[in-house]
């Protein structure tokens, strides 16, 4: 409605213009490996490290020995370094399944019990079930599995409280996880115990390549779903208020139980660290990726700005690692952080192995690196991309995606012990024309990053990495406001809907040295009559990405004796 002027005077208006730019929502990580637990083929999001231990698990045993996963210890140089988000798909071999337990009803009489809970996480490190010590241990219980008990339960009210304890638990000393009180087994009440606890199931379609769901409520334990409940109370009160006495006997009787009944396990011979090979990398061989390659080929439903599959290497793994290298090109919206070779292996290697890939969307790093595994606390040899996510997250954290994650400041690998083949500047020269990383050691400033180059063979912009994560980001915050826009009135309206947000977040990458300049036109010269009759909406983006100093050149001149300085 226009604006009514009455009388003579002087209006004076306030138009606000000041409204801050909503910054790109954060996306972290993803990873593709074994973990010791968790779910199988479903890509679970941890936000810090002791999240991805209580859903993944730590060490595991294989013959006689301990060790711990390339997985985990990725996780854990990532959230130590600043790292937000993580998104881990579990990959195993051979097949996997959840321990379940049967809670018994009141009445001894029943032919069944009144209900049946069952481990989100598979694997039969989950079987609780098994002889018992003193003060009610479960010898087979771990800090890795759980036990269940009915804590309270009241015929009179038909409700009952479930507790989730830690399986290595004692009697006298409990280690609860979690309580859920006042569950009934009505399935007409709020507190019915599937809508309370959850009922989902996850299992991935290779058919489809999706994940599938069934049940009837969302999971919200973090260790259990309810499999089933086999004793159903239906308006559990008649209509005086009392209960009604065939469904009394299936509330559940005040007891603890265990897990049992889960399959699969890692097997004495797998190799791991510096033993992994072309037929068995962490008791895993190359098609146990297949899966999850796949899936996390879906932009849509699973978002993250880099990928690192830390056992997988260019030499005897091309195949998987060429599927996944296509597929983070096609996403356009991560880096996919490589490994060319397995320990023991030369520059030279490094270098040919390089030269096989072609592609900005990836970029790898060498030699292999010792560190120390924080599930065992041994000194062990990792390949280089299971360190360098925390390397970008810290990048991240004290620059921004558009820093070159490389050198003193932003570069160091402080977990880092020593490296496999301390490095020459012959070998980094080497290394560095073959598009490979360097990590170099400085005697009395340790261990550093000190190249940042992708796998791309063409000399472009696109050749470095802090480029193509600049562009990553950008795509992924205007892409973001363009799909608001499918649909909308092809207008100058929307058009100037559209501009008025990507102009000042582009503008706010320049003031963070991420851009020299850029341009944004979209305007009648790129939507012309024949565009919009083809129900077309142009946008043209034109930057120039701030170049890093990857080579300072000093030049000192030595003056006789009394010249001047102008």
């Amino acid at each position: 409605m226009a604006e009514q002027i009455l009388s003579p005077g002087v209006f004076l208006n306030e138009n606000d213009q000041s409204q801050v730019t909503q910054l790109p929502a954060v996306v972290g990580a993803a990873i593709i490996g074994p973990t010791a637990k968790g779910p199988v083929e479903i890509p679970t999001l941890v936000t810090t490290y002791s999240q991805f231990k209580q859903i993944f698990g730590g060490a595991v045993t294989s013959g006689s020995n301990t060790y711990g996963y390339f997985t985990n210890i990725a996780a854990y140089n990532y959230f130590n370094n600043g790292g937000t988000s993580l998104l881990v798909a579990r990959v195993v071999t051979g097949s996997y399944t959840s321990a379940t337990a049967n809670v018994s009803a009141s009445s001894a009489a029943a032919s069944q019990p009144a209900f049946v809970l069952e481990t989100l996480s598979e694997g039969v490190i989950m079987n609780s079930e098994g002889p018992t010590g003193s003060n009610g241990t479960l010898l087979s219980g771990s800090a890795d599995n759980i036990r269940w008990q009915i804590s309270q339960a009241s015929t009179g009210s038909g409700t009952f409280t479930l507790v989730i304890r830690q399986g290595n638990d004692t009697a006298s000393t409990p280690s609860v996880l979690e309580t859920w009180t006042n569950l009934s087994l009505d399935p007409k009440s709020s507190n019915f115990i599937a809508a309370v606890i959850g009922d989902y199931n996850y299992n991935y379609n290779a058919t489809n390549n999706q994940i599938e769901v069934s049940g009837s409520y969302p999971n919200k334990s973090a260790y259990v779903r309810v499999k089933s409940v086999n004793l159903l109370t239906p308006d559990y009160f008649d209509n005086n208020g009392v209960a009604k006495s065939q469904y009394t006997a299936s509330i559940p009787t005040v007891a603890s139980g265990t897990f049992a009944g889960a399959t699969g396990d890692i097997k004495g011979g797998a190799n791991f660290y510096e033993a992994i090979n072309s037929s068995n990398t962490q008791g895993l061989v190359a098609g146990n990726y297949t899966n999850m390659i796949a899936l996390l080929s879906n932009a849509d439903d699973y978002k993250y700005n880099m990928l690192v599959t830390p056992g997988l290497y260019q030499a005897d793994y091309a195949t998987p690692m060429a599927s996944i290298i296509l597929n983070t090109q096609n996403r356009g919206d991560a880096i996919y952080i490589t490994d060319m070779t397995k320990y023991g292996s030369t520059v030279t290697t490094a270098v040919a192995e390089a030269g096989e890939i072609d592609n900005s969307y990836a970029t790898t790093y060498w030699p292999w690196l010792q560190t120390i595994d924080p599930e065992t606390g041994k000194n062990v040899w990792v390949p280089a991309s299971t360190m360098i996510p925390g390397v970008y997250a810290f990048n991240d954290r004290v620059g921004a995606e558009w820093f070159a994650p490389a050198g003193f400041n932003r570069g160091g690998l402080s977990t880092v012990i020593r490296v496999e083949q301390k490095l020459s500047q012959a070998n980094r020269d080497t290394l560095y024309l073959g598009k490979v990383n360097p990590i170099a050691t400085f005697p009395g400033q340790g261990i550093v990053v000190f190249g940042q180059k992708t796998l791309q063979t063409k000399a472009s912009a696109l050749d470095r990495v802090n480029v193509r994560r600049l562009l990553i980001s950008l795509k992924n915050y205007i892409g973001g406001i363009s799909n608001n826009l499918v649909f909308e009135q092809n207008s100058v309206a929307t058009r100037n809907s559209f501009l008025s947000q990507v102009n000042p977040y582009l503008e706010s990458v320049q003031q963070r040295q991420g851009l020299y300049a850029f341009q944004v036109v979209m305007d009648g010269t790129n939507n012309t009559a024949d565009v919009i009759d083809r129900n077309q909406l142009v946008g043209t983006i034109y930057i120039q990405p701030t170049k890093t100093a990857e080579f300072v050149i000093l030049n000192f001149n030595i003056l006789p004796t009394g010249a001047t300085f102008e």
